[in-house]
């Protein structure tokens, strides 16, 4: 009788649950709302052969590492928990020169293995004898934007954008392009020291 009892009961349950009318369906995995601050910039001239501006939502912190020379930088994003490399040579000789060109182009495409697409722009400020490359990386690589920018003969400073997560671009692509636009700042108000 126990028995009888407790199937007629399990066997209304899962007649009630099957007949609730509730359609089920999976949800697509979700990402956290990402508050993006207002842009605003100040300037960074700290006594090196350059200036630029800079967002004021980040810090510009001097390079603490072991190799480090004078006029490295990064500029900090905590809000994203990502960094923009900055380094800066003086160049001696036109070896040199060509050697950091070669050595921009060298880390930029060592994310060829993970990225979708790798575009290079060149940037022009003759007025201002600025020239370089604008590199945009496209897919789940450890950087997603770098450049270098110099007066072909004595200056030399270059940049890269690096997040401290594991690469995800669908994920980070909102804060990329976000950042974008503050390196597209930097590059078009930067200026030489002569």
């Amino acid at each position: 009788m126990k028995r009888q009892l407790l199937f007629i009961l399990a066997a209304f349950c899962l007649f009630l649950t099957a007949c609730s009318g509730n359609n089920y369906s999976p949800k697509p995995r979700g990402y956290y709302n990402i508050e993006l601050p207002k842009k605003e910039y100040r300037t960074f001239d700290k006594g090196c052969a350059f200036s630029f501006d800079y967002p004021v939502y980040a810090e510009m912190i001097a390079d603490q590492s072991r190799d480090t020379r004078p006029c490295w930088y990064n500029l900090s994003f905590p809000q994203f928990n990502g960094r923009l490399h900055l380094t800066y040579y003086d160049v001696v000789s036109k070896r040199e020169y060509e050697g950091l060109v070669e050595d921009a182009r060298t880390f930029a495409f060592k994310h060829t293995v993970k990225a979708n697409a790798i575009d290079q722009k060149q940037i022009n400020y003759p007025d201002k004898k600025v020239y370089g490359i604008y590199y945009t990386i496209e897919g789940n690589t450890a950087s997603s934007v770098q450049f270098f920018l110099t007066d072909s003969v004595k200056y030399y400073f270059r940049g890269a954008l690096y997040f401290n997560e594991r690469p995800q671009y669908d994920s980070i692509q909102p804060v990329v392009a976000f950042i974008k636009k503050d390196i597209d700042r930097m590059i078009s108000t930067f200026k030489w020291k002569n």
